[in-house]
């Protein structure tokens, strides 16, 4: 009778798909049913730690189409070499949203400010970053982060990558399971398998407690000037991380504790009237001003996340700054942003001992 039962739980179990192979660790929270079915799974295993974002059905993103202008080009009232000159671009670092784009005369406009006509030789079309963060949903074991350049790895910290080693690509996804100095001062990170990494090659997140200031059930970012990356908390829980652009060192983003005090969905921005570094961007998306005239945003016009390369802005790749746009909404009060530089030594101390973390 006994084992009628055990086979009739087992059958139940195989049709209503909770029953699962168990290879390695395991998936799921399993446990040991009995020696004759073996290990039986939840039937909604649990979410993984990092997952990536969902497109917003409401989203603008996809409706954009920006292009950088050439320098000194005239703007036309009609799409015609006939129509009268609306006015000259000059020069500079010149972005526009276009809005559609005709054949006429023999080649292709494109309308830019409803009733603006520029030619297409006159501008270059842009595709913006497909870079997205990741969101976090269970408690971190270890740092994470990107490859910011493509590179090989190494099989033990300071030697050469050997010959058949595979070169990560850009923007890969990695965990870090260990760190240790070569000779020459360089950290090295244990990112699983045996193989390990230059820290010139990733920028990395680790979870940080809140700055003071910052109350429990808070929203909050932090941007880490040294990583280049950013993370996003409610009170002490992570729950979204990815890599930022800040300002470089001319025009640097300047550390402290700060809050959003502004909020567009899109806006233009302009600076360095008349100077050689003169920019003019119209529509910047999801942009939360910290810091007076610093802020948060998604930068469409470059793919350098990972770099300092703004003038003083935090520029985020189009998703993940509409992701922190519309997740900040629901604060309890408008989002705190914390600007820190973080020091690199401090990965030693995530691997005391006495304290280790999960192995690869």
């Amino acid at each position: 009778m006994k084992r009628l039962l055990l086979w009739a739980a087992a059958i139940f179990i195989i049709f209503t798909g909770l029953f699962v192979v168990v290879s390695g660790a395991l998936a799921a929270d399993c446990y040991l049913f009995s020696d004759e079915i073996g290990h039986v799974c939840e039937a909604e295993p649990a979410a993984p730690t990092f997952m990536k974002p969902e497109p917003f059905a409401n989203s603008i993103l996809p409706s954009q189409r920006y292009a950088r202008l050439k320098d000194l080009i005239d703007v036309y009232s009609a799409p015609s070499m006939n129509s009268p000159i609306v006015r000259n671009v000059g020069d500079g670092f010149l972005f526009s949203t276009l809005n559609y784009s005709i054949e006429s005369e023999g080649r292709i406009w494109y309308e830019m400010n409803y009733g603006e006509w520029v030619r297409a030789e006159d501008l270059t079309l842009t595709k913006a970053s497909e870079f997205t963060g990741m969101e976090i949903h269970n408690t971190l074991e270890r740092p994470f982060g990107w490859m910011v350049a493509d590179y090989w790895y190494s099989l033990e910290p300071g030697a050469e990558p050997p010959a058949d080693a595979v070169k990560l690509p850009r923007y890969t996804f990695l965990e870090v399971y260990d760190a240790v100095e070569d000779d020459e001062g360089w950290l090295w990170y244990n990112i699983g398998g045996g193989r390990w990494m230059r820290q010139t090659y990733v920028s990395l997140v680790d979870p940080n407690q809140r700055p003071e200031g910052v109350g429990a059930n808070e929203y909050w970012v932090e941007i880490d000037l040294y990583e280049q990356t950013f993370a996003a908390y409610e009170g002490d829980r992570m729950v979204y991380a990815g890599l930022v652009s800040s300002g470089l060192n001319r025009w640097p983003t300047w550390e402290g504790l700060f809050q959003v005090w502004d909020r567009h969905l899109k806006t233009k921005m302009s600076g360095a009237e008349g100077k050689i570094d003169y920019y003019f961007i119209e529509d910047v998306p999801h942009t939360m001003f910290f810091d007076n005239d610093i802020a948060l945003h998604g930068a469409f016009w470059h793919d350098r996340f990972g770099y300092k390369h703004s003038h003083g802005c935090v520029n985020m790749p189009p998703r993940d700054a509409e992701w922190v746009f519309y997740w900040s909404e629901g604060a309890p009060n408008d989002l705190y942003v914390w600007v820190h530089t973080s020091d690199p030594q401090h990965y030693f101390t995530r691997y005391d001992p006495q304290h280790p973390f999960a192995g690869p």
